[in-house]
């Protein structure tokens, strides 16, 4: 099994299976815009934002029609210097679990190799590959009471306050959000501060 590649940014992709299969090659946030849903989901709008102003996001869509509508939308959201954009090739085919192709007849995100996946990011961005860090786990979730215990979401509410975060974050959407804002040593003295 391949291990996982850390990068700084944050990666925004269109759908769940494309979230899927880039969760399988990056150790980092992936934010899936649920297609066009971005354009009214305000919360979700705001985080990619804060995740754009803390560590720059790479915006990764389809090569088709609405892959190019969401990425200018997200482009004239978000300050040039905080976006960056990685495209993958217009290779003819349908992923496999689809019955027929998609309308322009192009692969998705999801159905190319992860080779050419690897080789988008790093072209838009050479430099982000970088070494694994200390990651927040579901382990320390636990121990610093955001888990498991009867005032667990109490303090995830006020960590998610103190962060300025969505308040409808699930728990492990909170964890891979800390794991992209913050170091370790960050979100430890968050914690200290609860």
């Amino acid at each position: 099994m391949n291990e996982k590649i850390k990068i700084r940014e944050a990666v925004i992709v269109e759908g769940k299976y494309d979230k899927i299969k880039l969760s399988s090659i990056f150790d980092t946030l992936i934010i899936e815009t649920t297609g066009f849903s971005i354009y009214k989901d305000k919360e979700k709008q705001e985080l990619i934002r804060k995740c754009a102003r803390e560590t720059g996001i790479i915006v990764f869509t389809d090569s088709d029609r609405a892959g190019f509508l969401i990425r200018g939308f997200l482009n004239g959201n978000i300050p040039q210097e905080n976006i960056k954009h990685a495209y993958i090739p217009q290779i003819r085919g349908k992923e496999p679990r689809k019955n027929e192709p998609s309308k322009d007849g192009f692969l998705g995100v999801e159905g190319v190799d992860r080779q050419v996946i690897i080789e988008a990011i790093k072209n838009a961005s050479p430099a982000i590959i970088q070494k694994k860090e200390k990651a927040v786990t579901k382990t320390d979730f636990f121990a610093d009471g955001l888990s498991g215990g009867s005032k667990s979401a109490e303090r995830r509410d006020e960590l998610k306050k103190k962060l300025n975060l969505p308040k409808n974050l699930s728990s492990n959407a909170l964890l891979q959000t800390i794991n992209q804002l913050l170091t370790y040593e960050e979100y430890k003295e968050f914690i200290n501060k609860l």
